[in-house]
């Protein structure tokens, strides 16, 4: 079937009930698969503790998980295709419910990992199944305001993950952050099977049948996985000082590559790697890597500031960037009313300059003495303009694009959402940890027993220690050891402040790239690629 038949097939179409109806329905099952990438996070001691393995060995509970979520996220077009798209969403509901069950009953470290892997596997096509889903249900004068509703699933969600985990985890049972997937999950399940439908389109695609590509299926597998596992395991194991994360960076260029390569070159691929070929898709993609990449970061920059140098507790930093959540629900609505009186790329311009501003505002009121009102404000500011890059980054990456390949575009754009989002987490980690060590190296060349601005600073804090009824000698001692402790604390916030300027800097190059994006025509009733 042509392009032009399919986009007047689709024209044509009208879902049966309320589109409003349906994409509650199936934004509320995307909400309930986002808010679990980040839900675990705070329980991981605790579910150490009850199944009696170390902490290191718990981060593998997040790792099993965004691995085999990640492997399904860029192959879920294929496999609405391959199933019906109606049939594979309520399969990835089910097997995330059920798996979520038997990840609150798990008894063992082992069984809980190979549980996650099936809650992950479910969940990977919960998200661009919804987005695809509203793509065809809405006309695309409409989809700005209903893509609005899915960004407020796939943004507020991680913001709301660690603090809601936090509060079951310490008030119930870890085992309870996955019990409540349950009546979610079945309720969603109902509305599902009652309310969507798939489109006529999609049923003749799937009557042609499709051909299983099992070269594909394994180069993703082993590609996505080594990438994701590198990206969780780097930091922590020293990156190209480790021989395996230097095995698993390896596995992941040789197999990506690959994949790309034997994919563009499939009349039936896994992956419709010749979307790229779509300059503007290809755009909207790094956008949304990007985006990824700089609302991870400085999600994962603000609680641990706090917790690490000001020592809140892990809820009191919750609390602290919750209201940036709150922010997000109020601002995505805005958005999507405004991506149907301007140009999506313009939005999306304002977006990455204001995001510009506030990490450089960032630079400036991060410091030791910053109060809580302070520090929720300043989330507030960070992620209150996030609505202007996801919400209409998801409508111009749909521009130009035959309705047939709405489920193809959907999987694509939340992948390089997920692995911007893995990006950003990583090089938060490193960026701290590396400029903390090259600045302390800076600072401690002042504390040399030549400097008397030094000397005169150990003497004071000496004698001070010594009237609380400290021994001279220890009293000298602690002095040595607070300064040095002030050091290493002054050094990491200077790393926080060197990372938000990279953040900013990353930001004012997107900014520029924005304008490079295909015009949409807000507010009319065709979506083609214009000019």
């Amino acid at each position: 079937m042509s392009s032009a038949a399919l986009t007047l097939d689709q024209d044509i179409w009208k879902p049966k009930y309320n589109p409003w109806l349906i994409a509650v329905v199936v934004s509320l099952a995307a909400f309930m698969e986002v808010l679990d990438t980040s839900i675990a996070n705070v329980a991981l001691p605790y579910i150490a503790g009850d199944l009696a393995s170390s902490n290191d060995e718990s981060t593998w509970v997040l790792t099993s998980y965004l691995v085999s979520n990640a492997i399904v996220l860029p192959i879920s077009g294929w496999l609405a295709g391959t199933f019906g798209r109606k049939r594979f969403f309520m399969i990835c509901l089910f097997l995330f419910t059920v798996s979520s069950l038997l990840c609150g009953v798990a008894s063992s470290l082992g069984l809980l990992l190979f549980y996650r892997v099936l809650q992950g596997a479910g969940g990977g096509g919960l998200q661009p199944m919804a987005q695809a889903i509203l793509a065809d249900t809405f006309p695309p004068q409409q989809r700005g305001t209903a893509f609005a509703l899915y960004g407020i699933t796939a943004v507020v969600a991680p913001t709301i993950g660690p603090t809601l985990g936090g509060w079951i985890t310490f008030n119930y049972s870890w085992r309870w952050i996955f019990f409540i997937n349950l009546p979610v999950g079945l309720l969603t399940l109902l509305l599902v099977r009652r309310f969507v439908e798939d489109p006529p389109y999609l049923s003749r695609l799937k009557a042609a049948g499709i051909k299983l590509d099992y070269i594909g299926i394994a180069l993703l597998t082993l590609g996505v996985g080594a990438l994701q596992v590198l990206l969780d395991r780097g930091q922590e194991d020293d990156w190209f000082g480790s021989s395996f994360i230097t095995t698993m960076a390896v596995i992941a260029v040789v197999c990506l590559v690959s994949l790309v390569i034997w994919e563009w070159f499939q009349k039936a691929p896994i992956i419709d790697v010749r979307l790229f070929k779509n300059f503007n898709f290809a755009n909207a993609n790094l956008t949304m890597f990007m985006l990824g990449f700089a609302y991870f970061s400085s999600l994962v920059m603000m609680p641990l500031f706090l917790q690490t140098l000001l020592g809140y507790t892990a809820q009191l930093a919750g609390f602290a960037i919750s209201p940036g959540g709150l922010a997000l629900l109020l601002s995505m609505p805005l958005v999507g009313v405004l991506t149907t009186k301007f140009q999506a790329r313009y939005l999306i311009a304002f977006g990455w300059l204001y995001l510009a501003g506030m990490m450089l505002f960032s630079t400036v009121q991060m410091d030791l003495l910053i109060s809580f009102n302070a520090a929720v404000w300043l989330r507030v500011g960070q992620v209150a303009g996030l609505g202007f890059l996801f919400v209409p980054t998801n409508l111009v990456a749909f521009v130009g694009i035959s309705p047939d390949k709405n489920n193809a575009v959907a999987g694509l754009i939340n992948f390089m959402r997920n692995i911007g989002s893995s990006v950003g987490t990583s090089f938060v980690t490193t960026m701290i940890a590396r400029r903390s060590q090259y600045h302390q190296e800076i600072l401690v060349n002042y504390t040399t027993p030549g400097n008397p601005n030094f000397q005169n600073s150990v003497s004071a804090l000496a004698q001070h220690l010594a009237r609380s009824g400290l021994g001279a000698q220890e009293a000298h001692n602690q002095a040595y050891a607070r300064i040095y402790q002030l050091v290493q604390v002054q050094a990491a916030t200077l790393a926080y402040v060197d990372t938000f300027k990279v953040l900013a800097v990353a930001s004012a190059i997107m900014f520029l790239l924005a304008f490079t994006l295909k015009r949409n025509e807000p507010g009319g009733g065709a979506d083609l690629a214009v000019g």
